[in-house]
């Protein structure tokens, strides 16, 4: 009789469940990963791991309005890079909350260490999608991998360009197993109303816009 090992239940888990399980609930990766193995990879007995920590009520929060909130700005030592981001909530009780200050200036230092050219991949320019995907479609036709192989390769690694340039999708330079889209989702389960990134700026000394 074959046994399971740890190192297997962790991978049927990170393989089979715990995007099932974000899907139903919009709580982080991670965060699903532990409540799965909480909860010996029971997807309902998860559920309610999450609602009790508060995590998977996020997923509804994110539908209501954001009229409140801070713009906020942060220069990077030596005066050369700069980044102006506007981060909303529902309350001006949160806004003002030093948790929420310290949210928002995380998110401003990530735009200035990581560059993002735009809020989310609804926003890439469409003659900037094409252009690379057809960039990708030639990398992938040197691979000579049948037809279905290379799309899967073309998308994959779309999935990388929208990570480099999109902020939503870029690793959380304090924590780059999760991305920002799931550190906005943890601060709406910590501050218990929706939080979004309208828009931001980031200017670095020398570079023409």
């Amino acid at each position: 009789m074959h046994h399971v090992s740890e190192k297997e239940i962790c991978m049927e888990i990170d393989a089979a469940r715990v995007k099932e399980l974000r899907n139903q609930t919009g709580a982080p990766m991670l965060d699903c990963r532990d409540a799965l193995k909480s909860s010996a990879n029971d997807i309902e007995k998860a559920i309610i791991y999450l609602r009790e920590k508060g995590i998977a009520s996020a997923q509804k929060k994110m539908s209501r309005e954001t009229k409140e909130g801070k713009i906020v700005y942060y220069i990077h030592p030596g005066d050369k890079i700069g980044v102006m981001v506007e981060v909303n909530c529902e309350t001006d009780f949160v806004a003002k909350s030093p948790d929420f200050v310290a949210f928002t200036k995380d998110l401003a230092m990530h735009i200035a260490a990581a560059s993002p050219r735009f809020l989310q991949r609804e926003d890439v320019p469409p003659e900037l999608l094409e252009q690379e995907r057809q960039i990708l479609k030639t990398q992938a036709q040197n691979l000579n991998k049948p037809e279905k192989v290379m799309e899967k390769i073309i998308e994959g690694r779309l999935d990388k360009f929208y990570a480099d340039v999109c902020f939503l999708e870029q690793p959380f330079v304090k924590d780059d197993k999760m991305s920002i889209r799931d550190y906005i989702k943890s601060a709406i389960a910590k501050f218990g109303e929706n939080v979004s990134v309208s828009r931001f700026c980031r200017f670095q000394l020398g570079e023409k816009i």
